[in-house]
């Protein structure tokens, strides 16, 4: 068993769950419920949901993770000759083993500054589309926040949403890190404006507190009809979706979805403020969780002697772009730990 001996920072999701979470699932370990998502856990989760993003007929549907949904989202929602358009930084594209091909559908990525996609990035796919000679985009996939930790704001979504709707696309958000987007110190969108832009989108609990799990809201009725079958196809119609429910009911019952995503965001708000203040740059600005610094080399081997974290890129020949993550669990003074470091190394630069 490997065992973690450094600090991480590589991503959200390196502790188990909330002790609410752990609390919840405990005591309602050995009371019997039905399967299959029909448990009163994941109906009370679904309310829940519904009431706080105000949407009374939308379809909640609970799976185990960020590629299973994005994967059974996307193959129920294309015919087998239609394709999905997604930033090139796009999870889809880069980091779920060729899911969404394996399907049958094409990705057409395209290569954003910020990770964002906008109705100008997007209008060429569409005129090099032509003809029955080729895939039909027909599917608009972001994440929110994007992979590079940037957000959508309600702006963005809602000229996305109209250029969707001009050109007969749909619109999927991913939400794998929901939370930390609508807890964004630059963010105007609420949970309420969403129903307002995207046909569907998922709410992640796995990087904000969870155990595991993501919870999938359909709210174009064209996408509800026999959703079942497709997430019993692709191995997500779990026996004990209880555990999601039970998760998912904790998380919104009482705010503490929106709370733990606060904290990360503002550990890392904490994070970029003081390496800015020591002089380093950002491949892409700080707007949550997710912060990208440019760091010398030298610099980077010696914060892995004692930290885990991403290089991301090399930014040029003696720099490297690192990503650093914090979550709902991250210890504070782990942070000053990493800048003390940094900080002696920038003033012996």
């Amino acid at each position: 068993m490997k065992i973690m001996t450094k600090y991480s920072f590589l991503y959200d999701y390196a502790e188990g769950a909330h002790p609410e979470i752990l609390k919840a699932l405990t005591e309602t370990n050995t009371i019997q419920q039905l399967g299959y998502g029909e448990d009163e856990y994941c109906l009370e989760a679904a309310k829940l949901i519904k009431n706080i993003f105000e949407l009374p007929y939308a379809e909640i549907h609970f799976v185990s993770g960020g590629t299973q949904a994005n994967m059974t989202v996307i193959s129920s929602i294309l015919k087998p000759y239609e394709s999905v358009i997604a930033a090139q930084t796009g999870h889809i594209a880069v980091h779920e083993a060729g899911a969404i091909e394996f399907t049958g559908h094409k990705i057409n990525t395209i290569k954003t500054p910020d990770g964002k996609l906008t109705p100008e990035l997007i209008k060429p796919v569409l005129i090099e589309h032509y003809d029955e000679h080729m895939v039909v985009p027909k599917l608009v996939y972001i994440s929110n926040s994007t992979e590079l930790g940037t957000i959508y704001t309600k702006k963005d979504l809602k000229e996305l949403s109209y250029f969707c709707k001009e050109n007969n696309l749909m619109l999927f958000m991913d939400g794998a890190r929901l939370g930390s987007s609508l807890t964004s110190k630059d963010q105007d969108l609420t949970p309420k404006n969403i129903k307002d832009f995207v046909d569907v989108f998922y709410i992640g609990g796995t990087k904000n507190g969870a155990l595991a799990g993501e919870a999938i809201v359909l709210i174009n009725d064209n996408l509800k009809e026999k959703f079942r079958y497709s997430m019993k196809q692709k191995g997500a119609l779990l026996a004990k979706s209880r555990l999601f429910g039970v998760q998912f009911a904790v998380l919104f019952k009482n705010n503490l979805f929106f709370d733990l995503a606060t904290y990360s965001n503002k550990l890392a708000y904490k994070f970029a403020e003081e390496i800015t203040n020591l002089g380093y740059k950002f491949i892409a600005e700080p707007q949550t969780n997710i912060i990208f610094p440019v760091i010398p080399d030298k610099t980077v081997l010696k914060l892995e002697k004692k930290f885990m974290f991403y290089p991301w890129k090399k930014y040029d020949k003696n720099n490297t772009t690192i990503r650093l993550v914090t979550s709902w669990a991250t210890k504070e003074e782990k942070i000053d730990e990493f800048l003390e470091i940094l900080s002696k190394d920038s003033h012996n630069s």
